[in-house]
């Protein structure tokens, strides 16, 4: 009779052990699923951020007088895109860890619940097909071939030349002269800022629990 107690006793403790493992486990695959979601926004951000780019790029070959209203909010761009870079780079690395955390902490789980006879979890590629041993270095080698930034045209640089001589020759004739109203940004800059807003916005409604940063 005391050995069956005994034997009871043991077995609650194991099953109160796993409880304990199980809730630590839920909140790290929680904090993996965030980040790895989080990661997959912010790439979806950088594909938009690089195709307004390209408009821009086009603008400025065809509106040089319009070149300095555009180089603005291609350096407001470049700002954005490497703020994105770095919070998609935190992301994945914090997706690392937690895989790496876990993976053992799973193992340990799955031995405690066939001790007592109870099934193994399901794995978590099972839960999501994108959480793979491959998929950090994949992610990692695909964003490499992202970080070189195409050459500027020579006749792109001529013409930012030639818009800034202009910018300073307007603002030599208008010297003296009463206030002039300045001609509407183009609009194109109406669309960036648009764009900006809408796909920023759209990456914070990430929800956050204050345990990924």
């Amino acid at each position: 009779m005391a050995s069956e107690d005994a034997e009871i006793l043991c077995k609650l403790e194991t099953l109160k052990e796993i409880r304990s493992k199980m809730l630590q486990l839920e909140k790290v695959k929680a904090r993996l699923k965030q980040d790895v979601e989080t990661t997959e926004q912010e790439n979806v951000c950088l594909k938009e951020y690089r195709e307004e780019m390209d408009m821009l790029l086009q603008e400025k070959m065809a509106h040089v007088e319009e070149l300095r209203l555009i180089h603005a909010d291609i350096n407001l761009m470049e700002t954005t895109i490497k703020q994105a870079e770095v919070e998609r780079n935190r992301s994945l690395e914090a997706a690392k860890r937690m895989y790496e955390e876990v993976c053992p902490l799973k193992e340990h789980v799955d031995q405690l619940r066939a001790s007592i006879g109870l099934e193994k979890l399901p794995s978590l590629e099972e839960e999501d097909d994108r959480i793979t041993p491959q998929y950090f270095e994949k992610q990692k080698a695909e964003w490499a071939t992202d970080q070189t930034d195409p050459p500027i045209p020579e006749s792109l640089a001529a013409a930012a030349a030639a818009a800034q001589e202009l910018q300073v020759a307007r603002q030599k004739g208008d010297t003296g002269r009463g206030f002039r109203q300045q001609p509407p940004p183009m609009k194109v800059r109406t669309t960036i800022s648009y764009l900006y807003v809408k796909v920023k916005s759209d990456c914070t409604l990430i929800p956050d629990d204050g345990s990924t940063k």
